[in-house]
């Protein structure tokens, strides 16, 4: 199996290493410490050897930090996590709410007579730096780079990864790598720029159509690249890695081992563009005034997929579906109580691993029952597993990373009879999915601007859930792509072609959870009748394909076009997966898939 059950991190395991931290520290002459969960690439996904927040604290979500002083260690976690902390952290840490509590305004309380702070300058952005030496002015407190002390106390660190690089076919790029880089290459000397600094390894591996497996779940390969005006690009990768891939990367693609970033960069010509929020301080620093900010030359392209992209993910999701769907009919004919959660996760990898596209799964499937379904980001271990009882709702989120796209798709599963509460607040949930679904908006809005949209009808009954109602998702890479996001905090315009998921939820820690989740492609609306000519509309088309629990259906809470939508939904849901599961799976989609 790609997933495991085993514990990865104890809270018992906390108190010593902190202890060992706050040595180091004091040999260092440094009142604080920061161990972010970054890597130097400032991706979202880390390697094992970069799981330093999780190795010190027990924390395993995939954002947040601690800051280590010499009598408080703050774990800082966003509304995703605010439940499982409380189950992997040892009482030595102190949970923060964040970004409520922002960490200048923490480290003010915390150090009111001043006092050093250390950084990695590898592990930490510009921006980030920059915001929060604005906070401490006149504070007494001073940020300063060192080593990374975390390396130096970590006994059994894991090695760098070096897995191999393989070549992503044309057919599912669109594009080969020679034009993309033409291409960007021209965009930054329209600008006036030499170069690009590319830290990111997923627009890396986008810009040279490559692929790699040094994250788990994300098929990406670690490296830096510097993109120069000529369309030229400098690789910086172990060479080890590239072997399979040299005579496709051809002539103007020139390979350097990683060490010699620095130096390369110490000597190269400005102007260089470097993004704030994703370059190492380190980077920036080096690059002095020859680097200017500006976005990744990768990140809009790399979201706006082409017609092979976006055909190939929904090819991809048809094939999920089916699984999915082969799965839900096994499950319906359990017996509640007679099934745990690693059951069903074992489950749906078999049903996806009989497609032979299938690399990988695209996360750690979350199948959370009861109140583990409140956990939102929940991992199910040997010790967590938990039998599915009558009365309880099921979340499962689960994903696949196929050759020709990345899928991402939630369902939420009465178990036996829940209770009426539950219901109506699922059918508040797909009330809110319905209402994005359905959704047609001027050109030129960002994610902050509709994306209250699948939160009203939860709003309306004073409610709502601690995460974004959707994120952005790669072509075959990160199941978490940028810049694009159904998010109060995303400014970047919504653009034909770019993939992102409609996940409303609500959860109600220690009873239940719901989530409903479909991905979605930003395409240009049809006129309608009546509508102004001159004005540009966009819509969804939906790539997702699997029924949604009508058990859990309040059906006199609908309206009529709610009804409409969802009807019309499963309708599609039949005609398109029928064909592709087996005898048995048809007659539980038949009646899965019934009006209502």
């Amino acid at each position: 199996m790609f997933q495991s059950f085993e514990v990865t991190a104890r809270p018992e395991q906390g108190p010593p290493r902190l202890a060992l931290l706050r040595q180091a520290m004091s040999g260092a002459g440094l009142d604080g410490y920061l161990v972010p969960r970054a890597d130097a690439h400032q991706g979202e996904y880390v390697a094992p050897r970069d799981e330093r927040l999780a190795w010190l604290t027990g924390f395993t979500g995939s954002a947040g930090f601690c800051a280590v002083l010499p009598d408080v260690a703050g774990v800082f976690i966003d509304g995703r996590y605010r439940t499982q902390v409380k189950a992997q952290v040892a009482d030595v840490f102190s949970p923060v709410p964040w970004p409520e509590t922002t960490l200048g305004d923490w480290l003010k309380d915390q150090l009111p007579d001043g006092g050093v702070v250390g950084f990695d300058p590898w592990l930490h952005t510009p921006g980030q730096i920059e915001e929060l030496e604005r906070k401490l002015k006149d504070t007494g407190i001073e940020m300063k780079a060192c080593d990374n002390l975390v390396d130096a106390i970590w006994q059994d660190q894991p090695e760098a990864p070096l897995a191999k690089v393989k070549l992503h076919p044309l057919v599912f790029a669109g594009e080969s790598h020679g034009e993309k880089r033409a291409r960007l290459g021209s965009e930054l000397a329209a600008d006036g720029q030499k170069a690009a600094l590319i830290t990111l390894p997923d627009s890396l591996c986008w810009l040279l159509n490559i692929r790699g497996a040094d994250i788990p779940r994300n098929p990406i390969a670690q490296g830096f690249a510097v993109l120069e005006a000529s369309g030229h690009v400098h690789l910086f990768m172990d060479s080890r890695k590239l072997t399979e891939v040299r005579d496709h990367l051809g002539a103007d693609v020139t390979l350097h081992a990683p060490n010699e970033l620095t130096g390369f960069l110490g000597k190269i010509d400005g102007p260089v563009r470097i993004e704030k929020s994703t370059v190492p301080c380190r980077l920036a620093t080096l690059l002095g005034d020859r680097g200017v900010w500006g976005s990744d030359p990768c990140a809009l392209p790399k979201a706006r997929k082409n017609e092979a992209e976006i055909e190939g993910s929904a090819e991809a999701h048809l094939r999920d579906g089916a699984a999915v769907v082969e799965l839900l009919t096994w499950l319906d004919a359990q017996a509640p109580g007679s099934l745990c959660e690693t059951e069903v996760v074992s489950k749906l990898e078999g049903f996806r691993r009989k497609d032979n596209a299938l690399q990988d799964i695209s996360f750690e499937t979350i199948a959370g029952t009861g109140p583990n379904g409140a956990i939102m980001h929940y991992r199910v271990t040997e010790e967590t597993d938990s039998q599915l009882e009558d009365g309880q709702l099921l979340v499962l989120d689960s994903g696949g990373q196929y050759l020709d796209g990345t899928t991402d798709i939630t369902r939420t599963i009465a178990i036996g009879s829940p209770p009426d509460e539950a219901k109506e607040a699922f059918t508040r949930v797909l009330q809110g999915m319905i209402g994005m679904s359905r959704l047609r908006w001027p050109k030129g809005l960002a994610g902050r601007d509709i994306e209250m949209i699948g939160r009203l009808p939860l709003w309306m009954a004073g409610q709502d859930f601690n995460h974004g109602l959707g994120h952005g998702v790669g072509a075959y890479l990160s199941v978490h792509e940028g810049p694009q996001r159904l998010s109060r905090m995303s400014t970047v315009p919504l653009e034909p072609g770019m993939i992102l998921s409609n996940e409303p939820g609500y959860y109600r820690e220690g009873a239940f959870g719901i989530r409903i989740e479909n991905l979605i492609v930003v395409e240009e609306a049809p006129a309608l009748p009546g509508g102004d000519a001159e004005r540009e509309m966009l819509s969804w088309r939906t790539l997702t394909f699997a029924p949604i629990d009508r058990r859990l259906i309040v059906t006199s809470m609908l309206s009529r076009h709610e009804r409409a939508w969802l009807n019309a939904y499963h309708a599609e849901v039949a005609e398109k997966i029928m064909p592709r599961v087996s005898s048995d799976a048809q007659v539980w989609l038949k009646t899965a898939t019934a009006p209502i």
